[in-house]
């Protein structure tokens, strides 16, 4: 369950973040200005269309960080330069290190096992080779 005084302060910093005002908040998700005092002064919790609205108009905000506090604002974004192009040909062979804040991750292209691709709806593909 959503802590509505946490959410509160969550949806605080975002406005800071961006330095808006709660009334620009409201034009920017294309919703009433009311149900935002209402969800920074308690009376209300914010519905599921809120949140998605919110994710849909800020991509930097993460979703389990706006609902919980669990993860980080903004959320940490990866360069696409630091990947190596993916090559499905198998007379092809690249290793290549990549380095995130908390992993190390090698990549053997000639190597997949699967490919997996996920879509904004939340549902996924996965194809094996």
């Amino acid at each position: 369950m959503v802590n509505v005084e946490e959410f509160a302060k969550r949806l605080k910093i975002i406005i800071d973040y961006y330095e808006i005002s709660a009334s620009l908040l409201a034009e920017k998700m294309e919703i009433q200005r009311s149900s935002i005092s209402h969800i920074l002064s308690g009376r209300n919790k914010p519905s599921l269309e809120f949140v998605l609205k919110i994710l849909k108009t800020f991509p930097e905000v993460e979703l389990y960080w706006l609902l919980n506090g669990v993860g980080k604002f903004p959320k940490q974004t990866i360069n696409k330069n630091e990947y190596p192009p993916l090559s499905l040909d198998s007379g092809v062979t690249q290793t290549k290190k990549i380095s995130t804040e908390n992993t190390t991750v090698h990549k053997k292209e000639d190597d997949i096992d699967r490919i997996v691709i996920f879509y904004k709806n939340g549902t996924f593909k996965s194809y094996f080779s």
